[in-house]
Order: structure tokens, then C-alpha cells, then sequence
């Protein structure tokens, strides 16, 4: 019988060796083995020590060209983007990788996908549900979930088999978040809570406290909790984890803010049997975090981050260094526009791109660079080149 799931890759690094060396740059090559730094023309760029590509993002790009050349004559869906990165998903469906989108409800449609194909699971990981539905189809799975991801689910997996309510400090909406909490469903009274940031942990620490605002709750939780969730008997015995590209110093400090309310509603002596709290941010994001933290002291006229909007760990890189630097969030290179002497770029919390003329005066010399987890080398490069041809400064990689 045909084996219809994999998780470890299919041996052909080798054979698709040439495709992955389109994200390379020689460029950063040289600017990282110069101690992260670049001097060209009137211009230093100092790079962040940890940027770009994680273990995780690369295990998962690997694993889908890798699964392109092991089944060459089936078709190749991908439940979702495999990344966060526009070029990336791009260069898979050219390769003939067609990507199953989500409706307006959020919802995957799968009635396309027969037995005889193959379906890549992202690096984010997909609900319970559609592990299931696509189980049932018979098709082949590949299956890219970060592991990162799967401790985090094993943890809210074990806050459920304890009778905790997992309280996850993320985004409702993101396909982690999504498929993190759906891992509590798996088992007879499991159920979560999803907060988003410090001012929706208050709301939830003055009801565990006072429970006198039930009114906020619903509104500010609407959509956050499980059909049938009961605010003062789900919130009882609480365990904190969060999605993993969450600003890890605003995930630390929610735990302690909730636990610090149990301790208050419960007593502290009492506190073990009420709370539990485990720092589920991936290695890769604290790491990219602290780095830019470090490069943000130095004396930077810019900083620049570079990467998806829609990437939750590069906007969180992004607002980091807004809080102490002028900040230019570009979705990529093709946001930096030499000729006109425009940036077009996202500000911290805004919905979408603006444009700024001007922005690389003559006051700007030393330019700070990082970019998200799912922001590839190549990119990078271009978007340094960019910044150069705009003082009129060309370099080769």
C-alpha cells in the first residue's frame, strides 16, 4: 500500500539544489562574512545579526520543491501559503504547485483534491478539521508544520487533557492561531481563549479578578472562544501559551499579568492548581528579536525591515524598531523606487502600504537592515541595491 503521509523530507536536496539558489544572494553572503556590514558610496548598512530565513521557512520551501520532483506527473496542492512570503508562493505555483485559497467564511474548499494527488500542509500547520477532511480523500500529504508549532500544540493539547483553558496570546485570525486551538477540540471539554494584546489581557485579568464586566468580555472575545464557552466556568484553571511569532517580551508579559490574577482571585498558595504557563516563542523569532534590539542601539538614521505585511513575525520586527528608530516596513525590494525617490511602505498597526518622497535625504547615512523569518537572501540584496541606486550608487553581488 502506498504510503500517503510524510513528514521528513524525500532525499532530494541534491536534485533541487539549483532551484533553491535563486533566494541566495551573494551580496548578503559578503555583507554578513564583513561582519554585517556594507560602506558603499556615502552609505553604511549594518545588518542585523540573526534576519531572514529560519530552519523552519527553509525546511518548509525545501520540502515543497522536493515534493514537485518526487511526484513530477500528479497534481500539486498547497493548503494555503507555505510561507508568508508573495515571491515564494509565486515561484511554486509557476512550478506548477496551485494553491487552495480560503473563502470569505475561512473555510478551505477541498472538493477538487482527489485521491491521486498530493497536498503540501504549510509551515503554519492546518486546523484539526482539515487534517481530517483531506485524510479522507486519500490523497498523498506532505506535511510542512513548523516544529516549533507542534510544541505548542502539544502543550495546549495537554492544558486540554488537564481541564485548562488554553489562553493563546495571538492573532484570532492567523492560520497558526487557527490551528492551534482547534488542537484543544480534540479532547471532551477542551476550549480556548484567544488574546490579542496587553489591553484585551486586562480585560480578561479584570474579570478573572471582579468578573463585573461580562458585557466587555463578549465584545471583546466575540469570535476569540468556542461555540458554548462559559466566561466564569472556562476561566477558572488557565494555561497560557502563544502563537510563535508573537513580540515574545508582550507574550511574557500577559502570562505574568494572568497568573498574577489567578493568584490574586485564588490565592497564591493556591495558584498551581489554577495556572500554568510555558514561553512557546520559537528559538528563531527570539533570536531575530533580540538581534534587531542589539542593531536598533546603534546610531541608525533608518532602519529597514523587510518582508510580507501579512507576516506576523516581521511586523512584530518592524513595530520593535519604530519604537526607537524611523522605520520603513517593505513588503519587498519593488517598494523602493531609485527613480522617483520613493519608499512605499507599512507603518506599525496600519492596514495598508503608504508612499514617501524623499525619504533617503541627505541627513540619511547609516541604514540598519533586517527582515522577517519568511523574507528570502535574494530579496534582501535587491532591496540594499535599491537603496544604493537611489543615492545613485551601484554595487554588484
Amino acid at each position: 500500500m502506498e504510503q500517503t503521509y510524510f513528514r521528513k523530507g524525500f532525499g532530494l536536496r541534491q536534485e533541487i539544489e539549483g532551484d533553491l539558489a535563486a533566494y541566495h544572494s551573494r551580496l548578503v553572503d559578503r555583507v554578513r562574512a564583513d561582519g554585517h556590514r556594507l560602506a558603499a558610496g556615502d552609505l553604511t548598512f549594518l545588518l542585523a545579526k540573526e534576519f531572514g530565513f529560519c530552519y523552519g521557512v527553509d525546511r518548509a520551501v525545501e520540502y515543497a520543491y522536493e515534493t514537485r520532483r518526487k511526484f513530477p506527473d500528479r497534481r500539486v496542492w498547497l493548503a494555503g501559503e507555505i510561507i508568508h512570503n508573495p515571491h515564494v508562493n509565486a515561484e511554486l505555483e509557476g512550478r506548477g504547485i496551485a494553491i487552495l485559497r480560503p473563502g470569505p467564511d475561512g473555510a478551505f474548499d477541498y472538493s477538487d483534491v482527489r485521491a491521486e494527488d498530493v497536498v503540501l500542509l504549510p509551515a503554519f500547520g492546518v486546523t484539526v478539521r482539515d487534517f481530517s477532511r483531506l485524510r479522507e480523500t486519500g490523497c498523498v500529504l506532505v506535511d510542512t508544520t513548523c516544529g516549533s508549532v507542534l510544541n505548542v500544540w502539544k502543550r495546549v493539547e495537554r492544558y486540554a487533557q488537564d481541564g485548562f483553558t488554553a489562553v493563546v496570546h495571538g492573532k484570532h485570525y492567523h492560520e497558526e492561531t487557527k490551528a492551534t486551538v482547534s488542537q484543544v477540540t480534540r479532547y471532551a471539554g477542551g476550549t480556548y481563549l484567544v488574546v490579542r494584546d496587553m489591553a484585551e489581557a486586562d480585560v480578561l485579568c479584570r474579570f478573572i479578578e471582579r468578573a463585573d464586566n461580562l458585557d466587555a468580555m463578549a465584545r471583546t472575545f466575540d469570535g476569540r472562544v468556542p461555540p458554548g464557552f462559559d466566561f466564569a466556568r472556562d476561566l477558572e484553571r488557565i494555561g497560557v501559551a502563544n502563537q510563535t511569532t508573537m513580540l515574545a517580551n508582550e507574550s511574557l508579559a500577559i502570562a505574568r499579568r494572568v497568573g498574577e490574577a489567578l493568584g490574586r482571585r485564588y490565592g497564591a498558595e493556591n495558584l498551581e492548581a489554577h495556572f500554568r504557563s510555558f514561553d512557546t516563542i520559537c528559538s528563531a523569532t527570539q533570536e531575530r528579536q533580540d538581534a534587531v534590539v542589539e542593531l536598533i542601539q546603534q546610531p541608525l538614521d533608518v532602519m529597514i525591515v523587510i518582508g510580507g505585511y501579512n507576516s506576523s513575525n516581521t511586523n512584530h520586527l518592524a513595530k520593535i524598531c519604530a519604537a526607537r528608530r524611523r522605520t520603513y516596513h517593505v513588503a519587498d525590494a519593488s517598494c523602493i523606487e531609485p527613480e522617483a525617490g520613493r519608499i512605499r511602505h507599512k507603518p506599525p498597526d496600519a492596514s495598508g502600504e503608504i508612499a514617501e518622497d524623499g525619504w533617503l535625504g541627505p541627513d540619511v547615512h547609516v541604514i540598519g537592515i533586517t527582515a522577517g523569518a519568511s523574507t528570502p537572501n535574494n530579496k534582501i540584496g535587491e532591496a540594499i541595491e535599491r537603496v544604493l541606486a537611489t543615492r545613485g550608487v551601484a554595487i554588484s553581488g
